[in-house]
């Protein structure tokens, strides 16, 4: 054996060691979606608690008005939340739009924040510490500007959260609106599906843990005094704050039939920098985290901080250098042994991937389909690959922003009429 022949060796156990740990997320989480369909969410008993509900908005003017309507119509007592926009800077017609929604419901209490250049325009976080200050809430829910939440996930959130006291946030589950428009959108569905809310699903199962996404949960207004607000340097400022909750030794839940639906990206251009943005916000919660990891006090971390480490740094690091030895190998340069042998685990991780997200889809109606069934396939070879660049442009763009002494900028998904 050669160097080279070292080098798969140490790549596949890295790759294979991550894959194992999501399958078992996701067999977890199939068995947590079991016993969910089961249950039946608790129930609010005596008066609900009063919910200030935030909706950071930017630019939003296409996708607004739909949302704040799902806001208004949820099924919950009226007079026991209200909706706070934060029409941070836009420079569209989204003020013209929030004042008429608020002059047509006079009765309502809907708050409309408009910031200028000088307060406001700062990203996600400082749009949320602006709306908190005019909050009333005991409980704080998020939604992002594009949602619509079914008309029950309010009170499913607001009812888990005050069934106890353990819990510092719940988290409800976002599915693709726009799931039918493209190739891209129909990608991002399925990755919702399987390897987001799939995996929350894992982790609430296993650890009792979840890492907050940025819309659709709800959270004790006691927390967020205590920790002073969100981090406003944060980019990925739901995963931020899910940190902050464990350190306070509280757990997230998980409640999937707490249901927002949302506009996803519709070009592959909108949905690179998404996810470039996730990917430095992520790093940036590790960087600012990564001492915990050797902390006996903060055990309810160590796996997300794992996880990232190995996701973002380990496993990015092994798919790079095993597909250049692949190349390297096709094209003379280099000779390994071990190249039939890693050929067929490359194959047998491929079934794997397609059977684990296969079966993640039949626990939601209508996703179980032989079209399905060939994106997925699809999807291994093209949008899967298209992470490995998105994170090594991410990776390299945080570490570019601090070597230059600069705050990454916050980049807002840009929306589609419809």
């Amino acid at each position: 054996m050669n160097v080279f022949d070292y080098l798969m060796l140490v790549n596949i156990f890295l790759i294979w060691s991550l894959l194992f740990v999501n399958i078992v997320l996701i067999v977890a989480g199939y068995v947590y979606y079991l016993k969910v369909e089961k249950e039946q969410p608790p129930e609010i008993i005596g008066e609900h608690p009063f919910v200030s509900i935030m909706v950071p908005a930017h630019n939003e003017g296409v996708v607004i008005v739909k949302t704040v309507a799902a806001l208004l119509a949820f099924d919950y007592p009226w007079d026991r939340y209200e909706i706070i926009v934060i029409n941070d800077n836009s420079s569209d017609n989204s003020a013209e739009l929030l004042k008429e929604i608020k002059d047509n419901n006079p009765s309502r209490m809907l708050t409309i924040i408009n910031t200028d250049k000088i307060t406001g325009g700062k990203g996600k976080s400082n749009a949320l510490n602006i709306g908190y200050q005019q909050a009333k809430g005991e409980f704080i829910a998020i939604y992002d500007a594009d949602n619509t939440p079914e008309h029950k996930a309010l009170a499913y959130l607001a009812a888990e959260l005050r069934a106890d006291e353990s819990l510092g946030a719940v988290i409800g589950k976002f599915r693709t609106r726009n799931k039918e428009v493209n190739l891209l959108t129909r990608f991002i569905n399925i990755e919702t599906l399987s390897f987001q809310w799939m995996a929350q699903a894992g982790r609430w199962q296993l650890m009792k843990l979840c890492t907050i996404p940025g819309t659709n949960f709800i959270i004790r207004r006691s927390i967020i005094e205590a920790i002073g607000g969100w981090d406003e340097k944060a980019v990925a400022e739901d995963t931020e704050i899910s940190f902050r909750i464990y350190l306070m030794g509280y757990k997230i839940k998980f409640q999937p039939k707490a249901v927002t639906w949302e506009q996803e990206p519709q070009t592959w251009g909108v949905w690179f920098r998404q996810r470039t943005r996730w990917v430095k916000g992520n790093v940036y919660v590790l960087i600012k985290n990564i001492g915990y990891l050797v902390d006996k006090d903060a055990r309810k971390i160590r796996f997300d901080i794992f996880y990232f480490l190995s996701t973002y740094f380990l496993l990015l690091t092994a798919l790079v250098v095993s597909d250049v030895i692949f190349v390297m190998n096709i094209a003379g340069l280099v000779s390994t042994t071990i190249q039939g042998f890693s050929n067929l685990l490359w194959f047998t991780a491929f079934v794997m991937f397609v059977l684990g997200v296969f079966i993640a889809l039949t626990t939601e109606k209508g996703e179980m389909s032989v079209s399905n069934f060939f994106i997925i396939t699809l999807m291994y070879v093209t949008y899967c690959q298209m992470w490995i660049i998105v994170t090594v442009y991410g990776v390299f763009s945080y570490f570019k922003d601090r070597i230059k002494k600069q705050d990454s900028k916050w980049y807002k998904t840009e929306r589609f009429q419809g």
